[in-house]
């Protein structure tokens, strides 16, 4: 028994060390912001994504000097497993300290051992009282001082570590939104209360207020995005009132945020009240634990695959030459393994891959590619898969299975968010969807080149269009930094012996890249490739290149504002001589 408690103990404290450099870490972003130390901002949010996995090592290094084998001790470990449950009964991170214990217990032994008598295959909080809600929010009574007053102390109330310009400007501005909302506005201030997570979600340039109006019949949910002017004065951005804009902040496009947490369950339960399309694995992720969101997910596809029947099978779209993509019809996500052959235009390796992904994942995504959660050793039974799919991974990721009895074993896998392939979306886009989408299309690659990501293949066949209509990126295997990029003109003939001359007589270096030729790669319909030309003639243009590159160079983070334009109050026209609400 001494044995089981002392090596439970070495992983909870694991865990512990592990929380508390999470927690250090997210504490600075509230200060980065205060000063507008944007990269010290993003290189914290690099950072914090490495810190799971150098503590497991940590702890796992300790069990091995402590005598741990490779060989577990069955008995041994179940007391392990249920001592550790014991010491997270009042936990208050303890969903997190079941999928650490998981981690280390899976790196350290064999694969037949991971279920439900050893690891935490099934959480056990499902079996405790669940940590109170209002632990990580604070309410505020509009009855008792008025919805000015209210509004007033609930931005006022938050530590941002800066005065406002004027308070008093932020506070009318908020009323007047609130008012024009048509959902909330007939309220009079005894007939709500309002909820406001205790902590503000910071990420890139900004800080957002999370919180809900709360009524007899329901609730009406809200963010409100604080900034930071060049004097070092903060001052309310927007309200966000709409679900589908809400979903579009916390969209899996999107860097993690930053937000102090003690009761992470607490939190997500109140984001998932307000964004009930969310995934727990989703918003999980959103907030920076993307291990405990991969722990999430992985619940969701067993539970997906106990209450169906239908076959894993191969995605719909054009075969890509380095990923074999798959999925399950009615689960909306695809499966990425690496294959094991690239096709001839493909000049580079597996370990290229691998690290190009890496970059993504700890890169500012800016709403323009998606996250991607990767798994080591993935079981799926066989009966699951399609004989199509299964015939098709045999012949194109065999280096990545193994065969288990009635299971197939993928040694690396990715998965991602489904999305429409846009060049599918386009053929069955009305007029309007078409302009609508190819206008985001451009406004994609622009909002990902000031970010310094240089997506590299930019066919329709690599972008998808999300719920929301957004055109996203997923496919990362020609990404590159846009500063290592060489963006050249196209030679122009000087002569009748130059005009003779095709385009591959040109010389070319590995990084040379040639904008003109984008328009006619990409849109080889001429009736697209003239919208598209129409909406973004910069993108075809080398020297609109270099000065993005001149831009990163000069240390210069865009503004890209999760959120729409016309909705930010320096756009909004009020009539100051409206009453304000109360």
């Amino acid at each position: 028994m001494a044995e089981c408690r002392r090596i439970a103990r070495i992983i909870l404290h694991g865990f512990h060390r592990h929380y508390q450099r999470f927690s250090a870490i997210t504490a600075e972003a509230k200060l980065h912001f205060a000063k507008r130390e944007w990269h010290a901002m993003q290189r914290a949010a690099r950072e914090r994504i490495s810190f799971y996995d150098e503590r497991v090592k940590e702890t796992i290094a300790l069990l091995r000097k402590d005598g741990v084998d490779d060989e577990p001790n069955e008995t041994l470990w179940q007391d392990v497993r249920s001592f550790y449950e014991e010491l997270l009964q009042f936990h208050p991170q303890a969903e997190l300290a079941e999928t650490f214990f998981n981690s280390v217990f899976c790196k350290l032994f064999h694969r037949r051992y991971f279920h439900n008598q050893f690891i935490f295959v099934e959480s056990t909080l499902a079996r405790r009282i669940p940590l109170p809600v209002e632990s990580e929010y604070r309410s505020y009574f509009p009855v008792a001082e008025g919805v000015q007053e209210t509004l007033r102390r609930m931005i006022s109330e938050f530590d941002f570590h800066a005065p406002f310009a004027d308070l008093e400007s932020s506070v009318a501005q908020l009323m007047r939104a609130f008012q024009r909302q048509a959902k909330v506005r007939a309220l009079a201030a005894h007939q709500l209360r309002v909820d406001i997570l205790e902590n503000p979600f910071y990420r890139n340039k900004a800080a957002y207020v999370v919180g809900r109006i709360v009524t007899e019949e329901q609730s009406y949910p809200f963010i409100v995005p604080v900034l930071v002017n060049s004097d070092g004065e903060l001052y309310v951005d927007a309200l966000i009132t709409d679900v589908n804009q809400m979903t579009i902040i916390f969209s899996f496009s999107r860097a993690y945020f930053m937000v102090e947490c003690r009761a992470p369950s607490a939190l997500v339960r109140f984001l998932k009240s307000i964004m009930p399309r969310k995934t727990l694995a989703e918003l999980y992720s959103s907030i920076g634990l993307h291990k405990q969101g991969k722990t999430e997910f992985y619940r969701e596809l067993l539970h997906h695959f106990a209450h169906s029947d239908e076959q894993l099978v191969a995605a719909p779209g054009i075969r890509g030459l380095v990923m074999m993509v798959f999925t399950l019809p009615s689960f909306p996500y695809v499966f990425k393994v690496i294959r094991d052959e690239f096709g001839e235009s493909k000049p580079f390796g597996r370990d290229t891959v691998l690290s190009r992904y890496q970059l993504v994942k700890r890169h500012d995504r800016v709403g323009r590619m998606a996250d991607t959660i990767e798994y080591s050793n993935v079981a799926l039974p066989i009966n699951r898969i399609s004989d199509d799919l299964l015939a098709e991974l045999k012949r194109s990721v065999a280096g990545s299975l193994e065969f288990e009895g009635d299971l197939l074993i993928i040694r690396h896998l990715y998965i991602e968010k489904r999305m429409i392939p846009l060049n599918m979306y386009l053929e069955y886009a009305s007029i309007e969807e078409t302009e609508a989408i190819v206008a985001d299309y451009g406004k994609a690659i622009k909002e990902m080149i000031a970010a310094n990501i240089f997506p590299g293949d930019m066919l329709l066949k690599n972008f998808g269009v999300t719920r929301t209509r957004r055109v996203v990126f997923y496919d990362y295997d020609e990404v590159q930094y846009l500063h290592e990029m060489n963006f050249r003109s196209l030679p122009k003939a000087t002569n009748y012996h130059d005009s003779l001359m095709d385009g591959n007589s040109v010389s070319v270096a590995p990084n040379d890249v040639f904008p003109e030729q984008l328009p006619t790669y990409v849109f080889p319909q001429k009736r697209l490739r003239d919208l598209f030309m129409s909406l973004h003639p910069e993108l075809a243009d080398p020297e609109f290149w270099r000065t993005q590159q001149a831009r990163v160079a000069s240390g210069v983070l865009p503004d890209i504002f999760p959120y729409p334009q016309d909705i930010r109050f320096l756009h909004v026209k009020y009539d100051e001589k409206s009453p304000l609400p109360d």
